[in-house]
């Protein structure tokens, strides 16, 4: 299967697995890469020190691309980027935060840039930025998310229609016809959060795979919105901002609330109470735990039955 964005990356399919906090260690992004997709390792929730181990086992583990996904408002984000120069890492994808600070240092060293936008607004700045490509990520996402609430169905016709740039779509795709969708609206390759994150080999805990595996639509909700918008199944913690978010409190008093730990404490320590759990509307149609091979084969085993499929319409 060829698309620009195959060709941009040096991938099979084009099939990229999200920089997920907690979730996107080098075992999960050294297998997507091995599979024939872009594996990414996830640099939003590790120390410097940690994000170079990760890097040095994933280049250990595949000899096909792979990358790092960089939240720009990270504390970390000048360690990160000296660590990502410092191994040659030849595609970075960049989010949280404008991308023309940093964009023109990675062209620089012959990186690739792909910046994560929710609307046509950070679109074009990310293009004058001079990243190539785009990530549109739909309001069904998991991780941090547009406040627009602007779905992946709408978001992706609305970027492909300013831009010339490859585009990725992300926000609600786990399955073969979910690609084939986003390919009809313009995308040219996707991104896949949720069903990488319940993997085999994705780092997050046992009991958060099985708490996702049991979620129906309408368990997720988007919130934090003052803060920085991420999906979360319902649970003890979601009722504590909810509450505080009905009563009208600040910024202050969430981030009090949230305090430090909240995302490592749910998703990687398995604390289905207190702690954060992020994860994408999709997750409603995710019902086991496979390796990210399989995951990669069935998507395009159904990409290909369903463009069949439609094409016997007349």
């Amino acid at each position: 299967m060829k698309t620009r964005i195959t060709e941009l990356f040096g991938i099979k399919y084009p099939i990229i697995q999200a920089g997920m906090v907690w979730c996107s260690g080098w075992k999960l992004a050294s297998a997507v890469s091995n599979a024939g997709g872009l594996g990414l390792i996830g640099a939003g929730s590790m120390y410097p020190d940690v994000l170079e181990e990760h890097i040095i086992k994933c280049k250990e583990a595949t000899q096909n691309p792979f990358g790092v996904n960089l939240p720009l408002l990270y504390s970390y984000i000048e360690e990160h980027i000296e660590i990502v120069l410092k191994h040659r890492i030849k595609i970075v994808f960049t989010s949280a935060g404008s991308p023309s600070k940093y964009t023109p240092l990675f062209k620089q060293n012959n990186i690739i840039v792909v910046h994560v936008v929710s609307n046509e607004k950070f679109t074009l700045k990310a293009e004058e930025a001079g990243v190539d490509a785009v990530v549109a990520e739909g309001f069904e996402a998991g991780g941090h998310n547009g406040i627009e609430e602007t779905t992946t169905m709408v978001l992706i016709p609305l970027i492909r229609s300013i831009t010339k740039l490859p585009l990725i779509a992300a926000g609600g795709i786990a399955t073969g016809r979910a690609m084939l969708a986003a390919f009809s609206l313009g995308a040219e390759g996707v991104q896949i959060g949720s069903r990488f994150a319940i993997s085999e080999e994705s780092s997050a805990h046992i009991n958060f795979k099985n708490k996702v595996l049991e979620t129906k639509s309408g368990d997720t909700i988007l919130t934090l919105k003052k803060i920085a918008p991420v999906r979360l199944i319902k649970n003890k913690f979601y009722s504590y901002i909810s509450d505080a978010e009905n009563r009208g409190a600040n910024v202050e008093e969430l981030k009090t609330i949230l305090g430090k730990g909240r995302a490592k404490k749910g998703i990687f320590e398995g604390d289905l109470e207190e702690g954060e759990l992020e994860i994408g509307q999709v997750s409603a149609l995710i019902k086991e735990i496979k390796p990210a091979k399989k995951i990669i084969e069935e998507i395009i085993q159904e990409f290909n039955s369903a463009k069949k499929e439609i094409c016997k319409f007349k």
